[in-house]
């Protein structure tokens, strides 16, 4: 579990082998929720095996990966739908042959097809959360800060570890440890489409900490303190900034706990994630 949750949804290591689903879950594999650009995009949906009697709540999970690896395939919070969620677990287009729109234009697309089928499938996407962990972190927290119509907004953002100013995410830094031919191979620099630091306006457009808003959605942040791939002070500085504009965040740091792992997973991680999406999704 603790593989998934650092570098999003994983490819089952068999092809022939399902993957063991939580119990009291069962999932709807390979739902085509549009095309873009020739590409097929499917999502995976997760729902309790006994349907409660209203809709149920949804959540989007987007995986990470550097948003050039990763799928949807075993879904690390499948566990949610035990709990009366459906979980949309999204494969969407990658780098580097898709640079940015793409990544967050896939997501809301999703959203906009689980809303029209929302009825078939016993779920109520007008309360809806996103949740990710690393680049799924980051578009998520975009898709909670980014001035949207209200059809395309989430109710609430759950970022595990994300990057939220890719202007100071070191790959993307000048330093005697990189150069500028190191910063053009950067992740950051595929999504962009040229060396970050190079165009600065768009590296904030693209940074849900300069996106905040009093408008915003709420708020869970996890990340963990000895996070040796994205800094802690991006979950830090996103959350100060949250708060200064008066929006509900709460930040849980989680001590020695690296670019995630089993503390993402706990007993105690998991209740704090169920306990924020029943305060805002369920009635």
């Amino acid at each position: 579990m603790s593989k998934w949750l650092a570098l999003g949804c994983l490819v089952a290591t068999s092809l022939h082998a399902a993957p063991k689903l939580p119990e009291g879950v069962e999932v709807l594999r390979d739902l085509e929720y549009a095309q873009a650009k020739g590409v097929s995009l499917k999502l995976d949906l997760y729902r309790p095996q006994v349907r409660p009697a209203l809709p149920m709540p949804l959540v989007i999970w987007v995986h990470g990966g550097g948003w050039r690896n990763g799928s949807k395939a075993n879904c690390p919070v499948a566990w949610l739908a035990a709990q009366g969620y459906a979980v949309a677990s999204l494969d969407f287009r990658l780098l580097p042959e898709h640079p940015w729109p793409a990544q967050i234009e896939d997501p809301i697309a999703a959203l906009r097809w689980l809303r029209k089928e929302s009825g078939k499938y016993g779920l109520d996407a007008e309360r809806s959360a996103a949740m990710g962990g690393s680049s799924g972190g980051h578009v998520v927290a975009l898709w909670g800060t980014l001035p949207l119509r209200a059809e395309d907004k989430v109710k609430a953002v759950v970022d595990l570890y994300g990057p939220t100013d890719l202007l100071t995410m070191p790959p993307n830094v000048l330093s005697d440890k990189r150069t500028r031919a190191d910063l053009a191979k950067a992740n950051g620099a595929l999504l962009l489409g040229g060396v970050v630091m190079d165009q600065p306006e768009k590296a904030r457009a693209v940074s849900s900490l300069h996106q905040v808003s009093k408008d915003d959605v709420p708020f869970l942040i996890l990340h963990g303190t000895d996070d040796p791939g994205v800094p802690v002070d991006q979950s830090e500085r996103l959350h100060a900034a949250l708060s200064a504009a008066g929006v509900e965040s709460t930040l849980k740091l989680i001590p020695g706990a690296g670019h995630g792992g089993n503390e993402f997973d706990s007993p105690e991680s998991r209740a704090l994630i169920r306990a924020f999406l029943d305060k805002h999704l369920k009635r």
